[in-house]
């Protein structure tokens, strides 16, 4: 039986209400004057997804910090629309840097601040409207949205225009990092078909592993391709049609897609509030990507969705955590979700006797590593989605195991980057900002499903 504290709250109360104040804690000292970084040992500028994360943990304690935080990332847009996956602080050592980038490449770039030159998956929406949804103070919370909107519509659009080689719905990506699952199994292959020779490969130092414990990142044949991309890039100046036919890593991606569909569907919803004309459109765009996502990504035989190779026309045949996300957008019928969750038993681990959580990938996978990026750790984003897509599909109990899982894991260990699934023990950067917002926001989700 619980013990009442002094004080009157149930020990679950206080132990809740220590979790908050410890992830507020970590967003506010992770603070840049500008923006929120990741974390202060390895990741010292603004990220792209990590901010959306991050503003919607804020959008529960701090509707103001919630605002700041997207305005911050949205300072960075380009012209043509792109979001980029980093937005640079002055004077922090990093690889690769904007030295590295050289977005200046691009007419298209802001001369400042200085930006990468790719994206990460389209989550920002979702915040934008959630931030929205939960202002206390309606008229600024319409001031954002208004703000806003327009940078969402830019974002969206660019997507489509750039990135939808077939018109059928399904966006790719053009590198690992724009995935958000660096150095996942499901990347092997492709990047194995890269082969350079000394001179393709551009001169870089790593700072990654020096602060971090080599074992926990990336290696090194891993880094060496992700530079030579990045350098293609560079040569093309950015330009989409250069990039499209001469980039040798390009993937129609289960995750990035499915966060596509809500953010859409999000689109259209913002677009209603403000009456804007164009909220069709946005339903449109989500319907005819869940289509794609079902008539492409779906493996009947494997009965999970698994990411499409493009430029060899095959489907990668590896699960990963990401085979889950279409729950998150509602995009399996209910009987095909259902299929889709037993298919994939093995991903999910056990945190405590009431506690699961979503591995990057099962531990019985030979390409499995424990503490390896995301080879194998349990990481607060992809529990994030699987919770929001269990309690779409009604499933509570497992949607609130999930949670109580990934929530355990931060109270046992503290703000990491990712978990060991095997230890549960915290990995990575510590102090780690979307761990901390994702918390907040899962802390008070156990309301009725958003």
């Amino acid at each position: 039986m619980l013990q009442q504290p002094a004080d009157g709250s149930t020990e679950i109360e206080r132990r809740s209400s220590g979790l908050s104040a410890g992830a507020v804690d970590v967003l506010e000292a992770n603070w840049t004057g500008r923006a929120t970084m990741p974390s202060p040992t390895l990741y010292p500028h603004q990220w792209s997804w990590d901010s959306a994360c991050i503003a919607m943990g804020y959008s529960r304690v701090d509707q103001k910090a919630a605002e700041r935080e997207l305005r911050a990332l949205f300072a960075g847009q380009w012209r043509n629309g792109l979001l980029p996956h980093i937005v640079f602080s002055e004077g922090q050592s990093y690889f690769p840097g904007p030295e590295f980038w050289q977005t200046e490449r691009s007419a298209d770039a802001p001369q400042s601040p200085k930006t990468s030159g790719i994206v990460q998956p389209p989550v920002h929406t979702t915040a934008v409207l959630q931030v929205y949804r939960l202002g206390a103070d309606r008229a600024a919370a319409t001031a954002f949205l208004e703000e806003l909107y327009p940078k969402l519509v830019a974002w969206h659009d660019y997507l489509y225009r750039e990135r939808d080689r077939f018109d059928n719905g399904l966006i790719e990506i053009w590198h690992p990092w724009e995935s958000g699952m660096d150095n996942s199994p499901l990347w092997d292959a492709a990047l194995e078909r890269i082969e350079l020779g000394a001179d393709e490969i551009p001169a870089y130092e790593r700072v990654d592993v020096t602060v971090v414990d080599p074992a926990e990142r990336p290696t090194n044949a891993e880094y060496d391709r992700y530079a030579y991309l990045v350098k293609l890039y560079r040569e093309c100046n950015y330009d989409g049609e250069c990039i499209r036919d001469a980039c040798p890593f390009v993937m129609h991606d289960v995750l990035f897609n499915s966060l596509l569909v809500q953010a859409d569907r999000d689109l259209a919803e913002i677009a209603g509030i403000l009456g804007a004309a164009d909220g069709a459109r946005f339903v449109e765009l989500a319907d005819r990507t869940a289509a794609a996502i079902e008539a492409h990504l779906w493996d009947p035989e494997e009965r999970t969705y698994l990411n499409v190779d493009v430029r060899l026309d095959k489907r990668v045949p590896v699960r990963s955590a990401a085979s889950l996300a279409p729950l998150y957008a509602g995009v399996p019928a209910p009987a095909r979700a259902t299929e889709l969750l037993e298919a994939n038993r093995q991903l999910i681990v056990h945190v405590q006797p009431e506690g699961r959580a979503v591995a990057s990938i099962a531990p019985g996978d030979p390409a499995f590593e424990p503490a390896r990026y995301w080879r194998g750790p349990i990481w607060a984003m992809m529990n994030w989605v699987l919770y929001r897509g269990l309690r779409r599909y009604d499933a509570g109990g497992e949607a609130s195991s999930v949670r109580a899982g990934l929530l355990e894991l931060v109270r046992r260990d503290g703000f990491w980057e990712h978990y060991n699934p095997v230890t549960g023990h915290g990995q990575g950067a510590p102090q780690f900002a979307w761990t901390a917002g994702l918390v907040l926001d899962l802390m008070a989700a156990e309301g009725p499903a958003q």
